[in-house]
């Protein structure tokens, strides 16, 4: 399939300015130690036309997603402990997007390329996903630990906030961060109660909310915290250790749901970039693309049947 002299040139210009944004938005020189705002109170910073347009963008970014953040909303980013706005990412994965889809739009064909472009972001999703999942694993991995240096500085004669504020000195990130998180909201003036069930929601910990739970009750009626923190990390821990059999019963059905997922969409890039004929037999006829769509929809289809199944909850 030949393209005509004006779309190359077109594409190769839309190519090369989705690498110049990209280059101006994620790899634009941090500022120095003392921005010049500080330095210069009364001197506005001189923005070059790049900067300007990579904010103006940013800027219409944000105004577009809200308080939601879109598809990549700040709670995500959050957890998956990616420091950057709602809309910066956006705007890094749209032009991350932009420019698969023309790179395998030439290489291919002009399908392959919208298919690349529409995947781009939604495996972003999932990685962010992902990293979310690991970062609330490895804080449940570490709650038992950090229950049993709090429970030590209750008896020691600490306040909750004293304990919690020395465990997350003690503690390794993500149980430090959420930990020093809460001590500082609390420092603020917001309910301590209330933080540590934002913590617990933020990490979506059953068990932390278990340990909420026991504060709020000693705030209440009073009694031996460190008393009730112990039977807590004792059922804390044999909740993990049932957690830990589960997982390494369906470690098997996992690998074998991600491998069977990935295959299918390896195997097209691949004959999209070595044998663009063979694909391009199926988006040239009818049929072919009534098979395509036919098998989106099973692909579709059997992911949904494969998570629900490797996923088990008790």
């Amino acid at each position: 399939m030949m393209l005509s002299p004006v779309v190359l040139v077109l594409g190769t210009l839309l190519c090369f300015f989705s690498m110049l944004v990209l280059f101006v938005v994620v790899f634009k020189p941090r500022a120095g130690s003392v921005s010049l705002d500080r330095r210069r109170p009364n001197v506005a910073p001189e923005l070059s036309v790049f900067s300007r347009v990579s904010s103006s963008t940013v800027g219409a970014v944000d105004e577009v997603l809200g308080k939601s953040g879109g598809l990549y909303g700040k709670e995500l980013l959050y957890n998956a402990g990616v420091k950057m706005k709602s809309a910066d990412f956006t705007v890094f994965i749209l032009t991350i997007s932009l420019v698969a889809g023309l790179v395998f739009g030439f290489l291919s064909h002009i399908l392959f390329g919208l298919l690349v472009a529409v995947i781009v972001p939604i495996g972003a999703r999932a990685v962010l996903s992902i990293k979310s999942d690991k970062r609330r694993g490895r804080f449940d991995a570490q709650l038992p630990d950090t229950i049993q240096t709090l429970i030590g500085g209750l008896r020691a004669g600490h306040s909750v906030m004293r304990a919690l504020d020395a465990v997350a000195a003690e503690s390794d990130a993500p149980t430090s961060e959420e930990l020093a998180r809460i001590v500082n909201e609390t420092r603020i003036g917001k309910d301590s109660q209330v933080a540590i069930e934002e913590a617990a929601r933020r990490m979506d910990s059953e068990d932390f909310r278990w340990l909420a739970q026991a504060i709020q009750i000693h705030r209440e009626v009073g009694g031996d915290l460190a008393e009730v923190m112990e039977h807590v990390l004792e059922t804390i821990r044999e909740r993990s250790q049932i957690k830990a059999q589960v997982r390494a019963l369906s470690a098997e059905g996992k690998m074998s749901a991600y491998i069977l997922m990935a295959v299918p969409i390896a195997i097209a890039l691949l004959f999209s970039v070595m044998n663009p004929p063979y694909i391009l037999t199926l988006v040239e006829n009818l049929l072919g693309i009534i098979m395509i769509i036919a098998a989106v929809l099973m692909y579709a289809i059997g992911g949904f049947w494969l998570s629900r199944t490797i996923k088990i909850k008790f």
